[in-house]
């Protein structure tokens, strides 16, 4: 309960002082919301009224919950209740300022007025005159129903201008989600979100990344995000929770949408600023669908950044990495875990392979020739994509006009359709299909808007393909492992006393070897992106 909400009685030596015939009175006050103000007017209000009728407050009580719940659940009432149930012997009277402040609901109402009347309470209310005759309780359920049906009119309103406002591509939210704002719309009480910087940028990257598998799991990014300055964290020592990486992965407020399952709205446009593309976000929901919830790796962590790309020469298995403590400081380390090896639990200073590892990297240049040959299967392969995306867009047109034939033939049946559990279905399945409208309706955009040139394109990727080691000497995490998923398609095996064997497959050979469309996608799609 919050501290402002402490319920404050007398103590029981004070109260002994009181003769039994003292009227004592304790003081009830509520409102529906904690971010609502009225407390303090409403406790002034029956003070003057107890100092009026010669009453001696020995309590005053405070909530901050909607009137519509079991006021059991109430903590201010709760303890009310509590305190006369410690003083059986004492009748208290318990002043309301206003009937509503008492329940808003028929049904508990009537609940709480037989709990009062069980401890022998008597109830005040500053506009209210509460009777036990026959009349007087007809009076009080009146207006007990009255204030129900009022409260329920207004939840209605409420939901009814939520709704309006979703379709009308507004956010409703209290709380905009990371990288946006709400700004106070000129000339109208409404709110709208803007882009909220420098967070924006930040999960505009953070999404992209992992739609593009720069980022492998949510557990990387969770790191990525957690040794960013400026991204807001969670816990004093710098972490961020795996369920807000999560959350923000699957909000499809960040592709220019609002929606709400609890109101009936489906997936409708927005009018904020998308940080990403519709595709881009069902790239992302796909990678959740093929993943799962992953867990965060210790295994893969920063500090170790070749951790699954370098194998024992001798067993052939993945080296494990750590840290040592000296007398001094701490040292890292790669070494071999693998007991049937002769080289189990033998370390190798991580400065050592990575320095080997940064001179085979250097090694691997590609020669003039090599290059020529590159730039001749890269223009086969973007003209191939020109011409997919040609037929891509051909094809998306075509179901969307079947999508709109599907709509109209499902509103048809609405009409002549009298059966609730049909029309129900039928409106799910209209909103599935409005759903993938939508969505066919930005691909479309985005396969006819204009593309860099394959000049442009080319020469970003060509720049990767020429200098790999230039991207390692970066030193970022998420460079070099870029560059490892990039150059070798399987660890390198390092021997303690030689260092890095040759490796079978790298960069060059895998061009040569006809793996053309895998390594453009990647160039295009990875290294591009990196630039």
């Amino acid at each position: 309960m919050p501290r402002d909400l402490i319920p404050d009685f007398m103590s029981e030596q004070e109260l002994k002082v009181l003769s039994s015939d003292t009227k004592l009175a304790i003081i009830y006050c509520r409102v529906s919301d904690p971010g609502q103000t009225g407390l303090g007017s409403q406790e002034q209000r029956c003070n003057q009224y107890a100092h009026l009728k010669e009453y001696t407050v020995v309590g005053t009580v405070h909530d901050s919950v909607t009137g519509g719940g079991n006021f059991l659940k109430r903590g201010g009432m709760v303890a009310l209740l509590t305190f006369m149930d410690k003083h059986p012997e004492r009748n208290f009277i318990v002043i309301f300022d206003d009937l509503k402040r008492y329940a808003r609901d028929t049904e508990f109402h009537l609940h709480l007025r037989r709990v009062m009347l069980e401890r022998g309470a008597i109830r005040e209310c500053l506009n209210f005159n509460f009777e036990d005759s026959p009349e007087g309780v007809f009076n009080e359920t009146i207006n007990a129903a009255a204030g129900q049906l009022e409260r329920q009119t207004n939840a209605r309103q409420a939901r009814q201008k939520k709704i309006a406002r979703l379709e009308d591509g507004y956010a409703i939210y209290n709380r905009p989600p990371i990288g946006y704002k709400f700004v106070k719309q000129a000339g109208t009480k409404n709110r709208i979100l803007v882009l909220d910087n420098p967070y924006a940028s930040i999960v505009k990257e953070a999404l992209e990344g992992f739609a593009s598998g720069r980022f492998a799991s949510q557990a990387e990014l969770t790191r990525w995000l957690e040794v960013h300055p400026v991204f807001p964290k969670q816990t004093s020592t710098g972490n961020i929770r795996q369920q807000r990486v999560y959350d923000m992965l699957t909000q499809h407020m960040y592709a220019g949408y609002v929606s709400s399952q609890h109101l009936g709205v489906p997936l409708m446009k927005a009018k904020h600023k998308p940080l990403v593309s519709k595709a881009t976000f069902e790239k992302i929901q796909k990678r959740l669908g093929d993943t799962g919830y992953a867990p965060t790796r210790k295994d893969i962590h920063r500090d170790f950044v070749l951790r699954g790309a370098v194998a024992c020469d001798c067993c052939g298995n993945n080296l494990r990495s750590g840290w040592t403590k000296g007398n001094t400081k701490k040292y890292a380390y790669y070494l071999c875990q693998t007991k049937s090896c002769d080289l189990y639990g033998k370390s190798i200073p991580r400065a050592k392979v990575e320095d080997d590892f940064g001179k085979l990297l250097a090694a691997i240049q590609p020669n003039k020739n090599m290059a020529q040959l590159v730039m001749g299967m890269f223009k086969k392969y973007w003209n191939t994509k020109i011409e997919q995306a040609k037929t891509h867009t051909k094809a998306i047109e075509a179901d969307m006009q079947d999508a709109e034939q599907q709509i109209s033939k499902l509103v048809d049946r609405i009409v002549n359709t009298t059966n609730e559990r049909a029309v129900a279905a039928l409106e799910n399945r209209i909103g599935e299909l409005e759903k993938q409208k939508l969505i066919l309706a930005e691909k479309a955009q985005e396969s006819t808007a204009p593309q860099p040139s394959f000049n442009e394109k080319l020469e970003l990727s060509l720049k990767f393909f020429a200098n790999p080691h230039k991207l390692w000497a970066s030193g970022r995490f998420e460079l070099r492992r870029l560059v490892l998923k990039l150059v070798f398609k399987e660890p390198i095996r390092y021997c303690r006393e030689q260092g890095t064997r040759t490796p079978k497959t790298s960069l060059p050979f895998n061009v040569l070897g006809g793996n053309m469309t895998e390594f453009s996608t990647l160039m295009f799609d990875g290294a591009a992106s990196q630039n």
